[in-house]
């Protein structure tokens, strides 16, 4: 996410220069959680995900409304997927007269050094799992969970569904004027 972020950053710095409104499509075709966060980081006007009713209408609103206070770029970031990214653009364009852009990141925000934090919670992780094969235990997956290194029976783990952060989300889109 970090990746996303960064270039997320750069896209906002055009958009600044030049008045305009980016509508960023990041990864996440079933899941919001890099959107959520990449927006949130970004104070993206808008955060378009699956697990959240979009209405451009309100977005469009939104716009006009933080227009009015002076606000001259918007970003708007897009899970995979879950709008047409050229259609969204355009619609902002023709009800807000802001000339709009889109960007697809695609595959290049899966690169990108690991933070320190990463390279960290990898050895943990590694050491714990190494720790549980010297001790006889097989078939588990390795995970942190509130700040904790933990395991899973494997099927478990591929059952298990993480929660959108719908406070998170609120607090993007309260942030966002």
């Amino acid at each position: 996410m970090n990746t996303a972020m960064e270039m997320v950053d750069k896209i906002r710095d055009t958009a600044m220069s030049h008045d305009r409104c980016s509508v960023v499509e990041v990864m996440g075709r079933n899941a919001g959680w890099i959107a959520l966060n990449v927006g949130t980081a970004v104070g993206a006007m808008a955060i378009i995900t699956p697990e959240v009713k979009f209405s451009m209408e309100d977005i469009v609103n939104k716009i006009k409304r933080s227009k009015e206070n002076k606000r001259q770029h918007f970003i708007v970031v897009v899970s995979e997927g879950v709008g047409n990214i050229e259609e969204i653009s355009r619609e902002i364009h023709e009800k807000t007269g802001i000339d709009s852009r889109t960007t697809i990141l695609g595959h290049v925000q899966r690169g990108g050094s690991p933070t320190l934090r990463d390279r960290v919670v990898a050895s943990e992780m590694g050491y714990y799992a190494v720790d549980l094969l010297d001790k006889g235990i097989g078939n588990r997956v390795v995970a942190m969970q509130q700040g904790k290194i933990v395991d899973f029976d494997i099927k478990e783990a591929l059952a298990m569904q993480k929660p959108f952060d719908e406070n998170l989300y609120r607090i993007a889109d309260e942030l966002s004027f």
